[in-house]
């Protein structure tokens, strides 16, 4: 049976869709399942194969490296075919692409594999979608995008969410470590004479630098671990332009000593980071960004994105993640928007930004409806802190979960709530308080209908905070209730006051 959305409407069937990403470094099988706005992937596994090692110097693709290509994508070939998200979409970048013997490659291996779709993508194909997967993620995203890979850097322009003039740079991790001959000066030569011929890298300069790939990814995961950063998380992890600086010098120019003994350092990347280091330091000369996004999203979901329907790519991303990551849990679907409608008095003059959070999380405010009473806040707030929903970025992450943790009544002291308070200023932290703490009033007096609900309203007229109910609606204003409107109007500097009607 069809499920039914939040607004009434037939959801389509789940589906499920798997994508290969053929690289110069790995290559890896992610299968994504359902029609949703924020992707959900349910299976990931990489091999790392160095197709492009040696490409340099010979122009080929080495046979044993081929043959170990061939023996993993039957693996995800048979993987796919067993999670029923045959066929799959295999896209080859740069290596593929310019080794004298990719074609043939690929001719062999969509004869003997037919379950595979195999797409060799040009330069500009591979950054648009790059660019278009990122932006999934970031939909404001203003600046430059940075991919990288092991046998290419693709550049793409990010103009407050659209896709501008992209370059595809023969300087991916392996590549620049063979062309400058395992050299980190020349490296760095190498680097200025390929970045001199991107004009608009310049257009980024005090903007954002976005950086996607397993080497960037490798270098937030460094920075994370040696900073005691309290959320393990490198998508949307985001460092000014000093502290990337700093960071790509330390791995630049400290040698292979010093970065084995880092903490975070991926073993399989360890060879890579010096260069991809070099790559970031000149990027950040080139640009004149002021601060560096990482990212986790890119190639792989900007194919995904480009499978939904129009109306689901339209849909906020933020609310989108919300609405999904409890969906089978709500149990009245209408209640999050009539919480919305009445907790607004108490957020006058909210930007937009602050609006779509507080909405978010109203429809997070039941997310522990089916947890263990005992463990609920705690629960409720590492689902929502740590929840797959690739929209949020670490402010989100953190407000959003303190005020579902507020909601449940999570003492102001638990230690589970320290990292969203070390990632939130005082002034947002006080607003998650403030949020969660009329969440939890709103769900004392209406048992979490909007019938209910709709018996309630809070108003501030001067200095109260006054609740009128109407009795006739099944409400009152129990012990519970006098309890946590003292506690609201307490935070909001005002004095309590209840109406019946």
């Amino acid at each position: 049976m069809d499920q039914v959305t939040h607004s009434g409407h037939q959801a389509r069937p789940a589906f499920r869709r798997a994508v290969v990403d053929l690289g110069s470094n790995s290559v890896r099988l992610v299968i994504y399942e359902g029609e949703l706005r924020n992707p959900m992937q349910i299976f990931n596994e990489k091999a790392v194969l160095r197709l492009a090692k040696g490409m340099t110097s010979t122009g080929r693709l080495k046979d044993d490296a081929l043959a170990q290509a061939e023996t993993v994508l039957h693996r995800y070939a048979a993987i796919a075919r067993a999670m029923g998200a045959s066929p799959v979409d295999v896209l080859a970048t740069s290596a593929v692409r310019d080794a004298e013997n990719g074609a043939a490659f690929v001719k062999a291996i969509m004869k003997r594999l037919p379950d595979l779709r195999v797409s060799v993508l040009s330069g500009e194909e591979e950054a648009t979608l790059s660019a278009e997967g990122v932006l999934c993620g970031i939909p404001g995203a203003d600046g430059l995008l940075a991919d990288l890979g092991g046998g290419s850097l693709e550049l793409i322009r990010l103009d407050a969410g659209k896709v501008g003039q992209a370059v595809t740079l023969p300087v991916g991790v392996i590549r620049l470590a063979e062309r400058a001959g395992e050299d980190i000066a020349r490296a760095r030569t190498v680097m200025i004479e390929a970045l001199a011929d991107v004009p608009f890298a310049a257009e980024a300069a005090g903007k954002d630098l976005y950086l996607s790939g397993g080497a960037f990814r490798a270098l937030a995961r460094i920075h994370i671990a040696q900073t005691g950063y309290p959320l393990n998380i490198v998508h949307h992890y985001t460092i000014n332009r000093e502290e990337a600086r700093d960071l790509a010098g330390v791995l630049s120019e400290g040698g292979r000593k010093l970065i084995e003994r880092l903490p975070g350092v991926p073993r399989k990347r360890i060879e890579d980071l010096p260069y991809a280091a070099v790559i970031l330091r000149r990027l950040l000369r080139a640009t004149g960004a002021a601060r560096v996004v990482f990212s986790a999203n890119g190639l792989r979901e900007g194919w995904f994105s480009r499978l939904l329907p129009p109306e689901i790519r339209a849909e906020d991303p933020l609310l989108a993640a919300s609405r999904d990551l409890v969906r089978g849990t709500v149990r009245d679907a209408n209640l999050p928007q009539a919480l919305v409608a009445w907790t607004a008095p108490l957020f006058s003059g909210e930007t937009v930004a602050q609006k779509r959070l507080r909405e978010a999380a109203c429809w997070l405010s039941d997310i522990g409806s089916h947890e263990h009473p005992e463990y609920r806040a705690e629960q409720a707030f590492m689902r929502v802190m740590r929840q797959a929903g690739m929209s949020l970025d670490h402010h989100a992450r953190a407000y959003l979960a303190l005020a579902t943790a507020v909601r449940y009544d999570a003492p102001p002291e638990a230690g589970f709530l320290a990292p969203a308070r070390a990632l939130l200023d005082m002034q947002a932290a006080q607003r998650a308080d403030t949020l969660g703490t009329a969440l939890r009033l709103a769900y004392t007096l209406s048992a979490g209908t909007p019938h209910l609900l709709a018996g309630t309203e809070l108003t501030l007229p001067q200095d109260r905070l006054v609740l009128s109910l109407a009795a006739a609606n099944g409400v009152f204003a129990g012990d519970a209730v006098l309890r946590r409107l003292d506690r609201l109007a307490l935070m909001l500097g005002r004095e309590s006051q209840t109406v019946i009607q």
